[in-house]
């Protein structure tokens, strides 16, 4: 199973990937509801308690790459520790993940561009659930979604390029609102709901409930980690640390606000962050700033998601799990060429769904990360166990207890998905997620009777050995 990738991402090619995954568009428009919901207390509780959930999954994956530096991560992961059905469930929900976030981002962009330039609208193509659907929307969709494509299709490098510009941007701008609201006196009235705690006790769940999807995005590092030229153990440490970063930078970012807006100015405000820079600065431009700032975050989560599912379907169809077209890469860029038309063939696609669509796939694709990722920490304990002298080279202390902790956790995430719950998934989530268990198990059979299970398997174990 010769993947030939080029191993050409450093440090700073990866930890942009995986925090600028992390930290896409959401922050710019939900920072407010987080506020008003728990309070700026609660709603950092929220954050820190939600990330050390996801860092606990986090060490597993640290771990899992530098041991097992494979293209598709969770492929050879599951593989080794739970076999090859439980490969096949697990890559494929995780890829289920990034097409939603892709999705999401290529119906997300018209809204941001709307923001600073006014869009003309004209007549809708159509209605779906009241909500009229605009070419230009679409057409920005479209546009949107064959430049990162074609970023993508020119080869890792390129995308990588883009993301670490990107990245430089949000975080440029993200330290000036922060350090910006931490210089500036807050008004009387906001400095009485600074540390409101009355808020903390009622906003605290739903506020942590969503916190763990805001963190998506370290697990895109094993997709790529046949292209990093790096040593394996710094692979797990820029992993774990790009989660701390974007731990604090969620905190950081949610105290700024928080001190520069109060409660009356935070009702009703969809872009909270904007309108906190604009008050620091003064000015239309740092509100205008900021949002360009929103659009790099889509830029960079779309980037990084594109860049995990293409690695993730092209590991399963160069394993044979999927039709091994799946796994062509191209002679000169070494882009997996079939996933990249894929990936961006369903991006187009959401576009004609416009933002009726957006909650129904974020949901849905949430649902198909946190089974991968409770499919992962039990393949991290599973072999604690069964492979002990494997070579680790990022080896997580108390393995056993924290695999443990991780599994029990991604469990809890999958319960909340469940009926009986305020989050729910409702009968078109189920149904996306039905729809896409079953053309995945028809690829999945197809590829099995096509190729052979005892071939699908020699071809892992081969890959794993070299």
């Amino acid at each position: 199973m010769g993947s030939n990738f080029k191993r050409v991402l450093g440090k700073w090619d990866i930890f942009s990937l995986s925090f600028g995954a992390m930290i896409g568009w959401g922050w710019v428009v939900l920072t407010g509801d987080w506020i008003t919901t728990a309070g700026v207390l609660g709603a950092i509780l929220a954050f820190l308690i939600g990330g050390l959930i996801v860092s606990f999954v986090g060490l597993t994956y640290a771990e899992l790459t530098a041991a097992m530096p494979k293209v598709g991560g969770e492929h050879v992961f599951s593989y080794r520790g739970l076999g090859l059905n439980a490969s096949f469930l697990c890559t494929w929900f995780i890829i289920l993940g990034y097409v939603s976030v892709c999705a999401f981002e290529a119906v997300a962009l018209p809204v941001v561009i709307e923001n600073i330039l006014p869009i003309p609208h004209g007549h809708p193509l159509w209605i779906i659930h009241e909500k009229p659907i605009y070419f230009s929307w679409v057409a920005i969709g479209v546009i949107g979604s064959i430049i990162i494509g074609i970023t993508n299709y020119l080869g890792v490098k390129t995308a990588s390029f883009v993301q670490v510009l990107f990245t430089i941007l949000i975080l440029t701008v993200g330290l000036m609102l922060i350090f910006g609201g931490m210089f500036t006196t807050p008004s009387e009235v906001s400095s009485l709901d600074i540390w409101n705690t009355d808020k903390l006790s009622a906003g605290l769940m739903p506020v942590l409930v969503m916190t763990p999807f805001m963190f998506v995005g370290f697990d895109v590092i094993p997709q790529v980690a046949e292209e990093i030229n790096l040593p394996y153990k710094q692979i797990g440490k820029i992993l774990i640390f790009s989660v701390i970063l974007a731990i604090v930078w969620y905190a950081g970012i949610i105290y700024g606000v928080g001190t520069t807006l109060n409660t009356t100015e935070l009702q009703g405000d969809q872009l909270a962050p904007a309108s906190a820079m604009e008050k620091i600065y003064g000015n239309a431009w740092a509100r205008n700033l900021l949002i360009l700032a929103g659009l790099a975050g889509i830029v960079t989560s779309w980037n990084s998601f594109f860049v995990g599912a293409t690695r993730a379907i092209y590991a399963m169809g160069n394993s044979g799990m999927l039709p091994k077209a799946f796994g062509v890469l191209h002679p000169k860029y070494k882009s997996p060429v079939t996933a990249i038309l894929f990936i961006t063939f369903t991006s187009i696609l959401a576009t004609l769904f416009g933002n009726e669509a957006l909650g129904w796939l974020v949901n849905a694709g949430g649902l198909g990360i946190v089974i991968s990722w409770c499919l992962v920490s039990l393949s991290f304990y599973q072999l604690r166990k069964k492979a002990p002298s494997m070579v680790r080279p990022f080896k997580v202390p108390n393995g056993k207890l924290i695999g443990t902790v991780a599994f029990v956790l991604s469990l809890g995430l999958i319960y909340l998905y469940l009926p009986g719950n305020s989050s729910a998934l409702n009968t078109i989530e189920w149904s996306i997620i039905g729809c896409w268990l079953l053309i995945g198990l028809v690829f999945y059979f197809w590829s099995s009777r096509r190729y052979g299970r005892n071939s699908i398997k020699d071809t892992m174990d081969e890959h794993i050995s070299n």
